[in-house]
């Protein structure tokens, strides 16, 4: 019995992983579309060789694509108008929280779609959004309004200052928040229903 596929799985195991360490270090969620074009490409290339196709030959093919891939990495870094084209830009969704309908149209992404990605972020309410973006690898940006934004450390200190500058005998109290008995994204899923009903065209 033949076992010269043995070498053969051996080789391409440690030359693809040397040659995917050399295009870089990302996860699916995170590569462009040509990184993920060529990584499909590299995946059903570098198994061939299995099937008795010359493997070094495989083996220079795949480098090959790769340095391709790393110029063109390289001339997106020197040029705006390529990188648009070869990554593409990220495009609005929410704008003072307020729906881009225009643009979920273009991406093809419906009320239900963006408002899953939204829960997955912890945001219970649209309305909270100032800016939120589909980026180019389809991972979606958001920024809350400032109203809504999480006050940092630094906040807290500068308000307990002020207090203490205020009313240097005042007993400390944390103020007393009330809960927010309205519906919002996640209600939405228990009950099953929006709370404001989407435009029909992107439901």
């Amino acid at each position: 019995m033949d076992f010269h596929f043995i070498w053969k799985a051996i080789v391409i195991v440690f030359g693809g992983v040397l040659i995917l360490r050399l295009a870089g270090r990302k996860s699916i969620s995170q590569m462009t579309v040509a990184q993920t074009v060529m990584m499909i490409a590299i995946g059903s290339l570098i198994i061939q060789p299995v099937g008795d196709r010359n493997i070094w030959i495989t083996i220079a093919i795949t480098l090959l694509l790769v340095l391709t891939l790393l110029f063109i990495e390289y001339i997106v870094l020197k040029n705006d108008t390529l990188e648009r084209f070869f990554y593409g830009q990220s495009i609005v969704v929410i704008e003072n929280g307020q729906l881009q309908e225009q643009n979920l149209k273009k991406l093809r992404l419906t009320v239900d779609m963006l408002e899953l990605r939204l829960r997955q972020q912890g945001i219970q309410h649209m309305s909270d959004v100032q800016w939120a973006t589909i980026e180019s690898n389809g991972q979606l940006g958001y920024s809350l309004k400032p109203e809504k934004q999480a006050a940092t450390k630094e906040d807290m200190q500068k308000l307990q200052t002020l207090i203490q500058t205020a009313l240097p005998n005042a007993p400390l109290q944390p103020p007393m928040i009330q809960p927010n008995e309205t519906g919002n994204l996640f209600t939405e899923v228990a009950e099953k229903k929006h709370q404001t009903p989407p435009p029909t065209h992107l439901e």
